[in-house]
């Protein structure tokens, strides 16, 4: 799913703000994905991470990771320069 962008930005996704938010713009995979490996034990089970990415692999790479390790990828939405993408933990 991408977020329309409105007058003030990118939309959000629906729902509560994330829990976390890790910046990854400006590193190349896999960067983001050993970020988010390495933080999602920061947040409550059941709860969301956003990750922040301009690197194209990140789009697939993320999703993809969420499915091997049975959490949920929620959404994306784009950024001025980049996406963010929205995980929530299962475990």
């Amino acid at each position: 799913m991408t977020s329309p962008t409105g007058p003030a930005g990118p939309a959000s996704p629906p729902g509560p703000a994330p829990a976390l938010v890790i910046d990854a713009l400006g590193r190349k995979c896999p960067i983001p994905i050993i970020m988010l490996a390495e933080r999602i034990r920061e947040v409550p089970v059941g709860e969301t991470i956003a990750v922040l990415a301009d690197d194209p692999a990140a789009k697939t790479d993320v999703p993809a990771w969420c499915t091997m390790k049975s959490h949920e990828f929620v959404a994306i939405a784009e950024l001025p320069s980049g996406w963010s993408l929205l995980i929530r933990r299962n475990y």
